[in-house]
């Protein structure tokens, strides 16, 4: 009994960067994403959610394993064993796709800010700052408490779909019922679900917090636990966001592009109280992606060149950490605010760089938890390996078809 109640308290001990890192990948292009897929295609989706949910999980278990086995971030592993041209050629790609997630993120501040009646010339610029302000001020456990308070806004997503009286009996259906259809824009949708699902920036993030959270190796069989439950939260959420959408928008017909369309198109259907509930989620979405992006950023720039980095240093111990995230909060805020700014260029410059980069980091991430000198014993068992190989195949034929599709948008 002593063993069982030990065992659960330090299961507990070790929750955070797998639940945050997983549910962080909701932010606003992810709430759009999935809002877009219900409103055009009703239930059509929603057999991807446990597929979406399997890769998510193996993904982010692989990264948290080389965290505790090696107490090295996936920058430090991939300057180490790859050399600083490879290096640098992915700190730039992956900085540029960042920024401009950074912006989309406080885009949606902006956007869900007006929906409910405020100034975004008041309410971005205090995001920005009590952003800097937090992480500045405070050490790693609180922040880490603070970002798991705020996945509880998360829940306003499940309440909104509950509220849309949904066919039960329907969703059930689809979601055992695979669903294709051979047209540009269902097929547009379906890899930009995956695409959005699991990005290069949520792996670095997870081993680097991973490394500063201090989880030790013999911990880890309870640590991998997290990421189980990481995946199930996160994909529920992003069932709820597609289930609010697809049965109330699309029985109606309309048709919306951005997720604060989606917030403000619910009203007439599942009431105001839903349509409120909608836009709270995607103002917290958004609010915690402003978080987590810049933090990522600095965590693998740094690691990346050598440089210290870390929640828990002092500015003066760290000044390039606190300097990338200073920048990348404060530009972003400026190119909101500016009445021109290309704000959907910017979303889609994100996810061609993103689509881009993450078939070479899951290659990365695979060659590296595979290295028995890097790994010891820990390495991937053979089963592991076939399916993490047939997985990882699958996300690069779906973010390089993403990623042409795109650019075939743009021109």
């Amino acid at each position: 009994m002593k063993k069982h109640v030990r065992n659960i308290l330090v299961f507990f001990t070790l929750i955070g960067p797998g639940i945050i890192s997983a549910i962080a990948g909701n932010d606003a292009g992810g709430i759009t994403t999935f809002s877009v897929a219900g409103a055009h295609f009703g239930y059509t989706f929603f057999w991807t959610m446990i597929p979406l949910m399997l890769l998510l999980i193996i993904t982010q278990e692989m990264c948290a394993r080389m965290g505790v086995v090696t107490g090295k971030g996936l920058a430090d592993l991939i300057r180490e064993n790859f050399g600083l041209r490879l290096t640098v050629v992915l700190m730039i790609g992956l900085f540029i796709a960042n920024f401009a997630t950074t912006i989309s993120e406080f885009a949606g501040i902006a956007a869900v800010s007006e929906l409910l009646g405020l100034n975004k010339f008041f309410v971005v610029p205090f995001a920005g700052v009590f952003v800097l302000f937090l992480i500045i001020r405070i050490n790693y456990k609180l922040l880490e408490k603070i970002f798991l308070c705020m996945c509880l806004f998360y829940g306003t997503y499940i309440l909104s779909g509950i509220l849309a009286h949904p066919d039960w009996h329907i969703v059930a259906q689809s979601i055992v019922t695979p669903v294709f259809l051979f047209n540009m824009n269902y097929l547009f949708i379906l890899v930009g679900l995956l695409g959005t699902s699991i990005t290069p920036w949520m792996q670095f993030y997870l081993q680097s917090s991973i490394v500063e959270k201090g989880v030790r190796l013999q911990e880890y069989v309870y640590a991998k636990w997290e990421f189980v439950i990481g995946g199930i939260i996160a994909t529920l959420i992003s069932f709820f966001i597609l289930l609010a959408a697809a049965a109330t928008l699309f029985p109606a017909g309309v048709q919306i592009d951005t997720a604060e369309q989606a917030a403000a198109a619910l009203e007439p259907f599942a009431g105001h109280f839903a349509s409120v509930l909608f836009a709270v989620g995607l103002f917290a979405a958004a609010f915690f992606g402003a978080f987590i992006l810049p933090l990522s950023t600095a965590y693998y720039v740094c690691e990346a060149f050598g440089w210290e980095s870390g929640i828990n240093k002092k500015f003066h111990e760290a000044k390039q950490f606190y300097s990338v995230i200073g920048f990348l909060i404060f530009s972003s805020v400026l190119i909101v605010l500016f009445p021109s700014a290309p704000l959907v260029s910017f979303m889609l410059l994100a996810q061609v760089i993103n689509g881009l980069l993450l078939p070479v980091v899951l290659l990365v991430i695979l060659y590296l938890v595979n290295k028995e000198e890097l790994m010891g014993d820990h390495i991937n068992t053979f089963s592991y390996n076939v399916v993490c190989w047939i997985s990882v195949v699958l996300l690069i034929f779906v973010t390089l078809a993403m990623v042409g599709m795109t650019v075939w948008q743009i021109w």
